[in-house]
């Protein structure tokens, strides 16, 4: 009876330390995907960085780094207290195992809370730089950003087609007689952003 006993018992050791084993390699996964969407933000979208007034949005790429990083080490550590059994390590496990889960249900509550008004604020910081940078002298980079993302994006200012109105650059002679630019065109040619008409840009109204 008592080897029974003894036999299910490390049956049921083996088969809880190969679930911890499967979910901290779903965790190091989990923390890999938002390591990577950090090094994919700031590789290959850092070109629109540019085109933001705060720097916040910055800080969030490489806070996404910084969390995928250590919830990768997380898992690691997990799989390592799992199969050598030390309580030292366990506890530091499930410590951070700990932490983490707040933090998310902090950043989700802080992201639910403040949705639309990071929301607002990026479309006005975005207007304005659109309207104050574009094609000054000093923010070449703000310029090609400003082109790359409306002919990617489809799209032809911050809010809608209307917000060049307002654009330093559009008011001036070096313009052409331009009321939107080029990059807002479906087929981009030179001064094709003379007309506005929706056949000839994306006319695509967002508010």
């Amino acid at each position: 009876m008592g080897e029974f006993n003894e036999k299910k018992t490390t049956c049921g050791t083996v088969c809880l330390k190969y679930l911890l084993f499967t979910y901290n390699c779903c965790f190091w996964l989990a923390g890999l995907a938002v390591m990577a969407v950090g090094i994919w933000t700031l590789a290959l979208k850092s070109d629109y960085i540019s085109l933001l007034a705060s720097g916040t949005y910055l800080a969030t790429a490489y806070i996404l780094v910084v969390a995928g990083t250590v919830v990768m080490v997380t898992g690691v550590l997990g799989c390592c207290a799992t199969f050598k059994e030390r309580r030292n390590l366990l506890r530091l496990y499930f410590i951070l195992l700990l932490i983490i889960f707040l933090l998310e249900i902090i950043a989700g509550i802080l992201a639910y809370a403040y949705y639309q008004q990071l929301n607002t604020e990026l479309k006005e910081n975005l207007k304005d730089t659109m309207t104050k940078r574009y094609h000054q002298p000093g923010h070449e980079a703000v310029t090609s950003a400003v082109d790359q993302l409306q002919q990617e994006f489809h799209c032809c200012g911050s809010n809608n087609s209307q917000d060049w109105r307002d654009s330093e650059w559009i008011r001036s002679q070096e313009a052409g007689g331009r009321v939107v630019p080029d990059s807002c065109c479906k087929t981009v040619v030179a001064l094709c952003g003379q007309r506005d008409h929706a056949s000839n840009i994306y006319k695509l109204e967002h508010y």
